[in-house]
């Protein structure tokens, strides 16, 4: 079953905002499907698996031809699920698209697999930001980077601060500093994934609730790649909605 480098995506039936979004249907199809429908066309070259925590989201899945590996309900994020899932694929490298972002690209997949050949642990990537509105909307995790594009910190709040300007948000200023709204897409060397479920989290990760935090806390290196592209998140029923739509207006099923 080892693969040299494998796709693991994180599924996990629990959602807040939106229950059982994975399962939600739309145009006669689950999410979830949707997904894997499109990483699998997006980039063949790579093994596809699905980590999840529930057997509805296996049974939809294996329906569309999709392997699945049960994982713990009992995981704090995906990364720790994804950590389960490569003990039995045993992939040297796994590459993190996430269940509910239907419209991930194959030029984002593979951009993710050439940063992390570099000397890192870890690799993500960002969009461009261009407006104040995703500037202060805490729902955007802005990532900012040093001058080798490996990140410094990720934060909910509007980052940096536009001192000058009152700490409005200068979109001219903000096209020549490295900040950008991260993307939930990730690229992992096994020996590190395998490790990140026993580290400390750190304080930042603490009060930001996000994971990344606990990879800077702990002394490791993220390179951050520029993506062009930004990803449809569906995180509530409306943009499932507005997915619905994205998909009628360009004749795809």
């Amino acid at each position: 079953m080892a693969a040299s480098t494998a796709i693991i995506v994180p599924a996990r039936l629990a959602s807040t905002r939106f229950p059982r979004k994975l399962l939600h249907e739309v145009h006669g199809k689950p999410i979830i499907v949707w997904t894997a429908e499109r990483v699998r066309r997006e980039a063949p070259e790579f093994p596809l698996y699905f980590a999840v925590d529930d057997p509805s989201l296996r049974d939809a899945l294996a329906s569309a031809g999709f392997d699945s590996i049960m994982t713990s309900p009992e995981h704090a994020c995906g990364t720790d699920r994804i950590a389960e899932a490569n003990r039995e694929i045993g992939a040297e490298i796994v590459l993190n698209v996430q269940a509910d972002e239907p419209l991930t690209t194959g030029g984002q997949i593979r951009q993710m697999h050439q940063l992390i050949q570099q000397d890192v642990e870890l690799a993500t990537l960002g969009s461009p930001l261009e407006s104040e509105a995703d500037f202060l909307n805490p729902n955007h995790v802005k990532c900012v980077c040093d001058r080798r594009g490996r990140a410094l910190y990720f934060s909910r709040a509007p980052m940096p601060h536009f001192r000058d300007g009152g700490g409005r948000f200068d979109p001219a200023l903000a096209a020549t500093v490295p900040v950008l709204i991260h993307l939930g897409l990730y690229a992992y060397r096994a020996d590190f994934l395998a490790k990140f479920s026993s580290l400390p989290q750190g304080p930042l990760e603490q009060i930001e609730r996000l994971e990344m935090l606990r990879v800077l806390e702990n002394g490791y290196r993220i390179q951050v790649g520029v993506s062009q592209q930004a990803l449809i998140e569906i995180d509530t029923p409306e943009q499932a909605q507005q997915f619905a739509e994205y998909l009628s207006a360009n004749n795809l099923s």
